[in-house]
């Protein structure tokens, strides 16, 4: 039997407000992308221009997704965020997949591939090299899992003002970092020539898995859904703070590449994996290296607080359900968080951050979770027409348009991801897919006994 979209099998307590919610998502999304990605990026489109059109385009997907996100998430304001969504719109196999992916692939990529660039950019700051300290790099990602996971089983507020925090000081650091450019730059060899081209050419298939290192960077615009059991204001707050939090995270992305551009020739970009500290540090030395290094640093350890905070939410709704074993759904007597959904996020993150790269777990996790967040969305269409029932306090402006322009942005990324880069991308629809006999193995008639 479906579950009832107004019954929610569990929740947790409802403590977050507006700013609450803001800070978890511009927490989530400004980590490790905007310091890390434009490197592959400028590698993929060696044009000035079109690299700066690939961060607005990515921005304007992510803006589509948010406003079709939020009114999911003012209609059914539980734990589990998309999860949610999709047990409600295409039934319990769709959901479980997407359990399944998060379980085994999509947030212990994303975990790993936060706690690498912090552990990076902390090298950094004390004046080590990364490249040439792989395995001191690898250890400190995971004790930076492990420490997260332990400060968000201890109480939900205590991560939620981590995050606040850490969010105040990045997102500042990042508008502190595009004033000194303009302001500075200039004598350190920042020019407008930069975003001159050289008239060489680009690969369209390259321009798409360029877009796929800009999600990653975007990715986050909707997380905060996965709290939205814990909101306390859901008709107004919860799908405001999260259309607010993605309006900002674009602004400020596009600053900062602009700044990158202006103080770097492109090519520059291209061969600097830690970009930020590079940019700085050509203009105040190895200081400005060591300043911004501890920002990024903070910046990072943040996002990794806010992916901790709201990743196990999916867990803890499954297993509710029926759909992973019970025991994930345990909550701490005395914190009360999901204490076991949370130890199991971290144990994942481990494993990957010592088995894969920084640009193998960033591609994986934007090629696991947009077939689901277009399906997702997709799902707004079939609630309308079968639940017209449901709350809908806030609605998606331009509808059907906007929620269609972010399915067919989907369809076409994951489509050249196929044709340019078939073997790691059919590997991870592979993975995807295998939840489909899992299901009807293991799952399907616990469900069925609901």
């Amino acid at each position: 039997m479906q579950t009832s979209p107004h019954v929610a099998t569990a929740q947790l307590a409802r403590r977050l407000g507006f700013w609450g919610v803001v800070g978890i998502g511009i927490g989530v999304t400004i980590g490790s992308g905007i310091f890390r990605t434009p490197s592959a990026i400028a590698t993929r489109v060696p044009d000035p221009m079109l690299m700066l059109a690939v961060w607005v385009l990515g921005g304007l997907i992510s803006l589509c997704g948010a406003l079709s996100f939020a009114e999911l998430a003012a209609a059914l304001p539980y734990t589990g965020g998309f999860y949610v969504y999709l047990r409600e719109s295409w039934g319990r196999l769709m959901a479980f997949l997407f359990g399944w992916s998060q379980l085994v692939l999509i947030r212990a990529s994303a975990i790993g591939a936060i706690s690498a660039v912090f552990s990076e950019y902390l090298l950094r700051s004390l004046g080590y090299d990364p490249a040439a300290h792989g395995t001191v790099a690898d250890s400190i990602a995971a004790v930076a899992i492990v420490g997260t996971a332990a400060a968000n089983i201890r109480g939900v507020r205590l991560g939620v003002t981590l995050v606040g925090v850490s969010t105040g000081m990045k997102f500042g650091a990042l508008a502190l970092m595009v004033l000194v450019s303009g302001a500075l730059g200039g004598s350190a060899g920042a020019s407008t020539a930069h975003f001159t081209a050289d008239g060489g050419s680009v690969e369209a298939g390259l321009f798409g898995l360029a877009l796929i290192s800009v999600l990653w960077a975007y990715d986050g615009f909707a997380d905060a859904s996965y709290v939205s059991g814990e909101v306390t204001d859901t008709k107004r707050a919860l799908p405001l703070a999260i259309i607010t939090g993605t309006i900002a995270i674009v602004a400020i992305y596009l600053a900062v590449n602009v700044a990158y551009l202006y103080v770097n020739p492109i090519d520059r970009i291209a061969r600097s994996p830690l970009i930020a500290a590079d940019t700085i540090g050509t203009i105040f030395g190895s200081l400005g290296i060591a300043m911004i290094s501890v920002v990024v640093t903070i910046s990072t350890f943040g996002a990794l607080m806010s992916t901790m905070l709201t990743a196990p939410r999916t867990f803890f709704a499954m297993a509710n359900d029926g759909l992973l074993f019970r025991r994930l759904a345990g909550v701490h007597p005395q914190y009360g968080t999901p204490h076991v959904a949370i130890t199991l996020a971290a144990a994942l993150g481990v494993a990957f951050v010592f088995t894969r790269t920084f640009e193998q777990l960033a591609d994986a996790f934007v090629l696991s979770i947009w077939p689901f967040y277009c399906i997702a969305v997709a799902g707004l269409y079939r609630l309308r027409r079968t639940k017209p029932e449901l709350p809908r306090p806030y609605r998606v402006p331009g509808y059907p348009v906007i929620p269609a322009v972010f399915i067919a942005a989907g369809i076409y990324l994951v489509g050249n991801a196929l044709v340019s880069d078939p073997m790691p991308t059919g590997v991870t629809c592979g993975v995807i897919l295998a939840g489909v006999p899992v299901y009807y193995l293991a799952f399907k008639a616990v469900g069925s006994r609901q």
